[in-house]
């Protein structure tokens, strides 16, 4: 179907076609992801050169073609020129548009996603650079909870018991398991792991391991209807009790093998970890000036001074990205490729 659209986007991709044009993958508001050439942009003198660059904001006038669509205007809105300048940020911000991309739908409206992103992106060029994965941690987090895939850290996923970090055992630890959709406690934990000794891949739960209870298959026959993935006896059991609650959030697949060296889909949190994602999940937008005072952060972490305004080592927030990581790339099913530089520029740090 030929004719023309305007759209309001931001460049999410771009691969050199041909000899002067460029492909580029962009994220609008009013058609959700566009793949589209924009034609002679690789060229010195084109006016789509600039315009065609990474995270460049533009409105946007495409006209429909049978295979691809052509950027044939371009009005440049915003940019984000300062991640350019610090390997850290460029790499976290990566990181976070491969996280929009593994979520972001075609031809469908993305305004919420579209405006998070740009959020996102903003926040991580104002940061100072020491808190870049503070900032990359909390877009994660909030990006998998537009997305309705958010893990449960308020509650063991599988028993719902309530989670209230312990600060006064240095030895403390909750689950962090992405097949069951978040926090478990470690007997529940050790239970679902004794279930599949040696696996990395989680199957579908084998209905004769289950009771026969009619609230049980009734769950169990609702999730395969729905698409969903069932963890373990245990879990749909504990789910049979509020199947016309629970939200659609997983579907029925094996766990892909994770390509950047997370792991995986399981890992075990302390107290402090566990406290910080719990904030995560309650604050829709970061301010990292403040966030952790107000939440009253205890006083018993050994790194608090006193006198100062108390602050995350850099260690913690690697611990949590690599958490949320191996638990996004679980859930939308695709390996994060900036990961691997995650590492590099991260964990030398203090």
């Amino acid at each position: 179907m030929s004719g023309s659209y305007k759209a309001t986007g931001i460049n999410l991709k771009g691969v050199a076609i041909g000899e002067s044009d460029r492909l580029l993958t962009i994220l609008t508001k009013e058609q959700g992801l566009v793949r589209a050439v924009a034609p002679g942009a690789r060229k010195h003198q084109s006016t789509l050169r600039g315009r065609s660059e990474l995270f460049v904001v533009n409105r946007l006038l495409i006209v429909q073609g049978r295979s691809l669509d052509k950027v044939i205007q371009a009005e440049s809105l915003e940019s984000f020129p300062g991640l350019s300048q610090d390997l850290r940020k460029l790499t976290a911000a990566q990181y976070v548009v491969e996280v929009v991309l593994g979520q972001a739908l075609s031809h469908q409206p993305q305004e919420e996603l579209f405006n998070a992103l740009c959020e996102h992106l903003h926040r991580l060029e104002q940061t100072p650079a020491a808190e870049t994965l503070a900032v990359l941690t909390h877009a994660v987090f909030h990006l998998l909870k537009l997305a309705g895939v958010a893990p449960e850290v308020h509650r063991c996923c599988v028993s719902q018991e309530p989670l209230t970090p312990n600060f006064a055992d240095p030895q403390w630890r909750i689950g962090f398991h992405a097949g069951v959709g978040g926090t478990v406690t470690l007997p529940v934990l050790d239970r679902l792991m004794g279930k599949r000794p040696n696996r990395t891949n989680c199957d579908l739960v084998d209905a004769d391991q289950i009771n026969s209870q009619p609230a049980v298959l009734e769950f169990l026959n609702l999730a395969e209807n729905r698409g969903q993935w069932v963890a373990s006896p245990e879990a749909a059991i504990a789910s049979s009790h509020q199947v016309s609650e629970s939200p659609v959030r997983y579907r029925v697949r094996s766990a892909p093998r994770s390509k950047s060296g997370a792991g995986e889909p399981v890992v075990k949190l302390d107290a402090i970890e566990l406290f910080l994602l719990q904030q995560l999940s309650q604050l829709d937008w970061l301010n990292l000036e403040t966030a952790w005072v107000s939440a009253a952060l205890p006083s018993r972490t050994t790194w608090q001074n006193s006198a100062e305004t108390p602050s995350i080592p850099q260690h913690v927030w690697l611990s949590l990205e690599k958490a949320l990581r191996c638990y996004a790339q679980y859930h939308l099913e695709r390996s994060i490729q900036s990961a691997s530089l995650i590492d590099t520029c991260f964990s030398a740090q203090p």
